[in-house]
């Protein structure tokens, strides 16, 4: 009987067998997909729903008209346009059929036709707008995982005893998409950080943060920061758009001896704290913008980060506002981080950052630090 059933699980193997999760478990897989048969399947349960509702209506009227509105927005939440536009012609019918012959018609019960009718034709414009053509609850699913995959590349790993790494973020206008990321990256005793802003804010520079995200991302920790930062130019140039450009500062660190090398593409300076005079110190490393011409001139520095000292470095939303200059703002940034460095390295980014005005820009810090010997 063993012989027989390691057997037909071999032949069920090569004729692709996979284990039968139910009815209920594929319907919902197919939906979570986007397929034909997954919406097909869908809106039938909805339909059956509805025609359900009328005999409810009209025989034992426990089914007033907002209920036929709850399949209609349980629709738009469910269903692609498609779909979405056959199950809100049943429901039109099934509700206007239902309505009219409940009671004589009124002035106020025509009234509440009337807006019966505007709100379908306000759900199906509203599915309409879905650009990614999936209903409005994947869609937004799916953005919430663009995003987290995106806040997944700055994470900073475990680093050695002694090294401590912190990022924060503030997104403009409190929405939780950034032209703002960061992107860590150890390996073996070295570490790579890149901070890069790209032009516009919030939403509006979110995709083309998440395009570039992705490009940097397959690359950093494999070519060094000069390199990296020249193909991030041409991947930004291949894409023909004038006004899409970035700044960015790329890190690379050895977390033995301290030596670091700070390459800037027209971000701002970097500041590094002197722990002998308490002070911060503007790095000297500058550069020309990601995307504005094929060779842009980009110096680095090099250093060495002993024990006590740290590394700051932000995007401009920190240090730049209306009717302040750069350099005012940078002088402010100085004295807000110090007072976050009094209280110790752990958590001074998020001490920054709520320190920083609330503006119409995107807000990134990160601090590369190590503890006193």
């Amino acid at each position: 009987m063993r012989g027989r059933g390691a057997t037909l699980l071999r032949w069920r193997g090569r004729r692709g067998y996979r284990p039968r999760v139910g009815w209920r478990g594929d319907l919902v897989s197919g939906w979570r997909s986007g397929t034909r048969l997954g919406q097909r399947r869908v809106l039938g349960l909805l339909l059956l729903a509805v025609v359900l509702s009328v005999p409810l209506s009209l025989v034992w009227q426990v089914v007033p008209l907002a209920g036929y509105l709850m399949w209609l927005v349980l629709g738009a939440f469910l269903l692609r346009v498609g779909p979405l536009i056959v199950h809100a012609v049943v429901v039109g019918v099934a509700g206007t059929v239902t309505w009219v012959a409940l009671a004589p018609m009124t002035f106020s019960r025509w009234m509440s036709l009337l807006f019966f009718a505007i709100t379908i034709v306000l759900v199906l414009y509203t599915a309409r707008q879905q650009r990614t053509g999936l209903p409005s609850t994947l869609s937004g699913a799916l953005l919430a995982d663009l995003r987290e995959r995106l806040d997944a590349q700055g994470r900073v790993p475990a680093l050695p005893d002694g090294w401590r790494c912190e990022t924060a973020m503030v997104a403009a206008h409190g929405v939780g998409y950034a032209g703002d990321f960061m992107i860590v990256e150890q390996t073996d005793r070295r570490v790579d950080l890149v901070l890069v802003d790209v032009v516009g804010k919030g939403v509006e520079a979110a995709p083309s943060a998440l395009m570039l995200a992705g490009a940097i991302g397959g690359m950093v920790g494999s070519l060094e920061a000069d390199e990296l930062l020249a193909a991030a130019n041409r991947f930004l140039l291949r894409q023909g758009r004038e006004e899409m450009f970035a700044t960015a500062a790329a890190i690379t660190v050895c977390l033995d001896s301290g030596r670091y090398r700070i390459l800037s593409a027209g971000h701002p300076p970097a500041l590094r704290w002197d722990p002998a005079a308490r002070t911060w110190r503007e790095d000297a490393a500058r550069g020309l913008p990601l995307g504005v011409l094929p060779d842009p001139d980009l110096e680095a520095t090099e250093g060495v980060l002993a024990p006590g000292d740290a590394l700051l470095f932000y995007t401009d939303g920190v240090v730049e506002s209306r009717g302040q200059d750069i350099e005012e703002g940078i002088g402010w940034l100085c004295g807000v981080a110090t007072a976050a460095l009094r209280r110790g390295a752990l958590g001074a980014p998020r001490r920054i950052i709520r320190q920083v005005p609330r503006g119409d820009d995107d807000r990134a810090v990160l601090m590369l630090s190590r503890d006193p010997a």
